[in-house]
This record gives C-alpha cells, structure tokens and sequence, in this order.
C-alpha cells in the first residue's frame, strides 16, 4: 500500500484503519501531510505521470482522486461498487479497479474521470496490474483462488491462472 513517484521524491501510503492517505517526503525521510479520504481505504496506485494517486473508500462506493500538486482530494470518482486495488495502464488512459463486492474490473476513463465499462472476473478481485506493454490486465481473485486475465483491446476476461489459497498482491519482476 504504498506507491512511489518515478523520480523517488514523494511516496503515497494508504493508512487502512484511519481512513487517510501520508505524503512523505523521501529524501528528507518525513511525512508531509496526512490527507483524510473516509473511515476505511485501502490501496493506493499513481496515475502513469504522476499528477494523480487513488485510493479506494470502503465506506461508499467511490475512489478518491488526490492531485499530488495540491495533495488534497480534487474529486471522487463514482464506481459500480466498493473499490479495492487499481492500476492505470501506461498510456494513462485508464486506471482499473478491483470492485470486490461485484466481483468486476471497472476501467475509470483518467479523462473524465468516470466509469466507462466494467468487466465480469473471478470472484472477490482484490489487486490490480496491468501489463507493461498495456495489452493485458491481471487481477488477483481471493475466494477464486485465481488471477483473471483481462485483453485490454476487447475489454473481456480471456482466461485464468491457478494461484492457491488467498491471492492478493501483484508484481513484476524483470
């Protein structure tokens, strides 16, 4: 739960149990600001030009949009569901999310901010990662036991991958 800038600067840490987000300056090694989202959030993910950082509320169904130029909460943005794990794809079009309790991909369009679609996946989707080459999505499905894989060009689940107990967490590794 924790997202860094490309430069290393600034890092973003979603604080589940009081609902806030830190901003921390990494070179002087110090917390900035704590920017309040709602009693619970969790996740967090950076927009691919570092403007913008989501965190997903879990009291409502809605995702806060933080400008990190301001690092204030600049909008909401409204989702099918309550939102967990997201990810932008690396053109910065889209920003997907892990809507748990729906058991859905939404795809937030990053230019209106809004919901354009959702995918079907497997059951209570949690993180997020979306292909380097932005041709492919994976989302960790808990109670399936699997990661669905989404093809980004036709917006459809394709296929699974057997993952065991308790998926969550996603990462590349080169």
């Amino acid at each position: 739960m924790l997202a860094i800038t490309k430069d290393g600067r600034r890092g973003y840490t979603a604080n589940v149990g009081p609902g806030t987000v830190s901003v921390l300056d990494l070179d002087a090694r110090k917390t900035i600001k704590v920017i309040p989202i709602s009693g619970t959030t969790q996740r967090i993910a950076l927009s691919p030009d570092d403007k913008w950082v989501f965190t997903s509320d879990q009291t409502k169904p809605r995702m806060a949009a933080i400008d990190t130029a301001t690092n204030t909460v600049a909008k909401w943005i409204d989702l099918p569901g309550l939102g967990y794990g997201a990810a932008a794809t690396p053109d910065g079009r889209w920003l997907l999310v892990a809507v748990q309790d729906k058991d859905l991909v939404a795809a937030v369009d990053l230019k209106t901010m809004k919901v354009a679609r959702t995918i079907p996946v497997v059951k209570e989707p949690q993180e997020m990662l979306v292909r380097p080459d932005g041709k492919v999505a994976y989302v960790a499905g808990l109670q399936a036991k699997k990661v669905a894989v989404i093809d980004l060009a036709t917006w459809k689940m394709t296929g699974t991958i057997d993952v065991g107990n308790y998926p969550d967490g996603l990462a590349w590794v080169k």
